[in-house]
């Protein structure tokens, strides 16, 4: 039996698109404790990863001065 809160927050839930629904179920799912839930990661990020991991494949990492750049930039 739920809360009239948590039926609340579900009903309010349902609403949502289907992505923040799922993303919103992970979230309750940890927090009862079932640590075993995944992130799914997004179709724009699932091809960020793997362009990334195409770029380490060839050994295209930023050079000290690129990191030192972008540093600069929030250094105090």
């Amino acid at each position: 039996m739920m809360t009239e809160l948590l039926e609340h927050a579900i009903e309010r839930l349902r609403s949502l698109p289907p992505e923040a629904q799922d993303d919103f179920a992970l979230i309750l799912l940890r927090l009862a404790g079932e640590d075993g839930v995944a992130y799914r990661l997004t179709a724009e990020e699932e091809a960020d990863l793997d362009n990334a991991d195409a770029e380490a494949g060839r050994g295209d990492f930023a050079t000290d001065a690129d990191v030192n750049a972008v540093f600069s930039k929030y250094r105090l």
